[in-house]
């Protein structure tokens, strides 16, 4: 199976290897001793997701709308945290309200929002989305004249942070624009492959000038990260092909130890370079399905510190994700370990 080599790390008091495994969610970070204790720390995209409230119903017709915590990398964060790791997410927001409620939010869900700062002349952006089940969920992204959380600069980051996390988490999207792209990839570099450093490939194609140039800065993240995830698109991005087990093997190429390949119906591939699983999803009722791939995010990261074999990795991660695929929202959405397991065993009970 897939095993990580750390670098050095600071003594923890909770050293055990599942320590947390079955813990709820933790509790919001008090004071910078505990930065030395950061299991997960993720990288990349935050904003505010405005969901409407009456589904299979065009926006032009919604009358409410709930508000919430959104952005990749941030959402990774908290569903790590619903799984009671300590985690947190560096990003920029606008100085504005909803800036303010961004961190707010964070803090509500136990992620430190330490490394969450403000870009002034920038507003913090929004995204809205139409639900119509089971699979079309369209997105509008307003994040002009340009997002606050790709100013991330490199001088700004806390490099022993970076160093120090269990994992580091960072996205495609972060590679899109500078200066956030000479920032993630001078993070990488300094992590310098220790613990478990994890690329998400989140291609979305608004964000970049072509798929070529995504594929250029993607393949010049690979060589420094451990892991590799994304989905059959995103893997055609990041390394050409989008069969399932050939992308697999083009991104061991690229120096990845652990690839994960999602399918969507036909469920997710996870190669460590000896041995490869395939697991089929979990049949769920489809409500939403724009969180799930966060949720696989943040049960992913629960399952590499847990050091599960690559089966029962990859049935835990599937079912965070089709948990929040049953919910309406993303963030709010993310299921704890207590909640997963029990959907593994009605599934196994069916």
């Amino acid at each position: 199976m897939f095993r990580v080599t750390p670098g050095p790390q600071p003594e923890r008091e909770d050293s055990d290897d599942d320590a947390g495994a079955d813990a709820g969610p933790g509790p919001p970070y008090a004071g910078n001793d505990r930065m030395s204790a950061l299991e997960v720390l993720t990288m990349g995209r935050i904003g505010v997701d405005i969901y409407p409230l009456q589904i299979g119903v065009s926006l032009r017709e919604v009358q409410t709308f709930g508000k919430y915590l959104g952005g990749s990398a941030s959402n990774v964060a908290v569903a790590a945290a619903r799984h009671g790791r300590r985690s947190a997410v560096i990003t920029r927001t606008g100085e504005d309200p909803f800036g303010e409620f961004l961190h707010d939010a964070l803090r509500g869900y136990g992620v430190d929002d330490r490394y969450v700062t403000a870009v002034p002349e920038l507003p913090t952006p929004v995204t809205f989305c139409e639900i119509f089940p089971p699979d079309d969920f369209p997105l509008y992204f307003y994040r002009l004249p340009k997002a606050p959380d790709l100013e991330i600069r490199t001088d700004e980051l806390d490099m022993d942070a970076v160093r120090a996390a269990d994992i580091f988490w960072v996205t495609g999207t972060g590679l899109s624009q500078e200066p956030s792209r000479g920032a993630t990839l001078a993070a990488l570099r300094e992590r310098n492959r220790r613990g478990i450093t994890v690329l998400d490939l989140d291609y979305r194609p608004m964000f970049w000038p072509s798929r070529e140039e995504a594929r250029r800065w993607m393949q010049e993240a690979l060589p420094h990260v451990t892991v590799a995830v994304g989905n059959l698109d995103e893997c055609e991005t990041a390394v050409g092909v989008s069969e399932p087990h050939a992308a697999a093997e083009a991104l061991h190429d690229a120096g990845v130890e652990l690839a994960v390949v999602k399918q969507g119906p036909a469920g997710v591939l996870a190669s460590d370079g000896s041995a490869k699983v395939q697991v089929p999803p979990m049949p769920v009722e489809v409500v939403n399905g724009l969180g799930a791939g966060d949720a696989f995010g943040g049960a992913l990261c629960h399952a590499l510190l847990s050091r599960w074999d690559l089966e029962r990795a990859m049935r835990f991660c599937n079912a965070a994700g089709a948990i929040v695929a049953g919910r309406l929202a993303c963030s709010d959405a993310m299921p704890t370990t207590d909640e997963v397991e029990a959907g593994l065993r009605e599934v196994i009970g069916a």
